[in-house]
């Protein structure tokens, strides 16, 4: 069972038929997909029914190997947030927010609620996410977080048929 966890500003939920058409619209941004891996551009309604359908899947399963969360605000998707790679006591974190809510401390108030999730409810240990070295905002979020540098991993991400290094971060419980 995947939690419902409000906040002031937004409600972390579960993905749910009838979000195609605002996730589509708010992640279908240039500046919200270049520094994400694996979130192409243009992000259409069939990439947006595809991740609906897909996360509907995981939630029914028994052993969760990966959980994404909805951030709603106003009854629309107006980001996500999830961890992938579930398996022992670590996860990989991972995010993005649509362009008109940045700069308003939603993502890090929502990294601080999932990594609360994912000690408490999943009681995983370790927590980690991997950043484009030029995505400043990304590694504030983290760092803001708790979550520590352990490393710049080299030529670790490809986008676009380029490889661009990455930071990881890490945060330890």
């Amino acid at each position: 069972m995947i939690p419902v966890i409000k906040s002031k500003l937004f409600t972390l939920r579960p993905f749910r038929r009838g979000d195609e058409h605002s996730l589509q619209k708010s992640i279908n941004s240039r500046n919200v997909t270049k520094h994400t891996v694996f979130i192409p551009y243009p992000y259409t309604m069939k990439h947006s029914r595809e991740w609906v359908a897909k996360n509907i899947s995981f939630y029914r399963k028994k052993k969760k190997t990966e959980v994404n969360f909805a951030i709603g605000i106003g009854g629309e998707v107006a980001g996500g947030i999830g961890l992938r790679y579930i398996e022992g006591r670590k996860a990989e974190l991972g995010y993005w927010l649509a362009e008109k809510h940045w700069g308003k401390g939603i993502m890090t108030t929502a990294v601080g609620l999932v990594t609360d999730y994912a000690v408490k409810q999943l009681r995983l240990r370790r927590l980690y996410a991997t950043v484009f070295t030029s995505n400043k905002a990304s590694a504030r979020v983290l760092e803001k977080s708790g979550f520590r540098v352990e490393g710049k991993l080299r030529r670790f991400h490809k986008k676009g048929g380029r490889l661009f290094d990455a930071l990881l971060y890490a945060k330890v419980r």
